[in-house]
């Protein structure tokens, strides 16, 4: 059992047959866990809806966003509540459709055992990420810095300093969740990959994430998107080099000064959204 860190997971009321699901994964790897219930699309408070930027969205993702989108987001941040409401020092965040492989318990021990060296590990990728390793955490996998784009938010960690980051600049909502939670520049976080990634998404799960088709733009009404992604992936590349380069040294120059709660002058990296 891994001290310090709890386990949230992200489940719709609807969806019981996928809390089933994951339940049975935990606990075959003995790891305690909380439901989380999910913010649902389905029935967005005024509240809840007015945390979308909707030109924002248009402009930088190229789409219209879709209600699904924006209830994800929210369950997310409500999870980080959830850690900051708790006396633990660290949450595994997991969506009900991630598959977890038998070496998480042993990477969830070495990431805290290595806790000066990261504030978000992610352990799920939709894209490589073109990682960088620079630290053992368990047998077989390593913490890694990424020089590109890993999009997918199924399961990663957390720190309580990153959850206090996330919080008040995460709304409003301009991006889907795992398009702009990875922006550790812009968050002055140090967000890393274990690689290989211990947890894995279930394809052959359908979405819960409804949406109509064809929301993408076409291409002349996307050229916003491109230069911001552009800028993005740029923002990224500086970030990744610099962290990679320090994390080589020891990490010397990422290490946050006790009680600190963040900054991207602490981590070597400066950086828009």
């Amino acid at each position: 059992m891994v001290e310090r860190l709890h386990t949230w997971v992200i489940n719709l009321d609807r969806a019981p047959d996928r809390l089933a699901r994951v339940r049975a994964q935990l606990d075959a790897l003995g790891l305690p866990w909380t439901r989380l219930p999910a913010v649902d699309a389905r029935a967005l408070t005024p509240q809840q809806a007015s945390a979308l930027d909707e030109p924002a969205f248009r402009r930088k993702h190229g789409m219209t966003p879709s209600p699904g989108e924006l209830g994800c987001y929210l369950s997310h941040i409500e999870a980080m509540r959830a850690l900051l409401a708790s006396p633990q020092e660290f949450a595994l965040i997991l969506e009900d459709d991630v598959l977890l492989h038998a070496s998480l318990p042993a990477v969830l021990e070495g990431l805290v055992a290595c806790r000066e060296r990261w504030d978000v590990a992610k352990l799920s990728a939709v894209h490589s990420g073109t990682p960088v390793p620079y630290l053992p955490v368990a047998p077989g996998h390593s913490l890694a810095v990424m020089l590109s784009r890993c999009t997918g938010a199924s399961a990663y960690v957390l720190s309580r300093q990153a959850a206090e980051a996330y919080i008040p600049g995460l709304l409003p909502m301009s991006l889907p969740y795992d398009h702009v939670f990875d922006q550790g520049w812009r968050f002055g976080l140090r967000f890393r990959l274990v690689t290989p990634t211990p947890c894995g998404h279930d394809e052959q799960i359908a979405s819960t994430i409804a949406s109509a088709p064809n929301r993408k733009f076409p291409m002349w009404r996307r050229l916003s998107t491109y230069a911001y992604r552009l800028g993005n992936e740029l923002r990224r590349a500086r970030y990744g080099l610099w962290h990679a380069l320090l994390e080589k040294a020891g990490g010397r120059g990422l290490r946050r000064p006790a009680g600190s709660g963040g900054g991207a002058r602490d981590l070597g990296a400066k950086g828009g959204g």
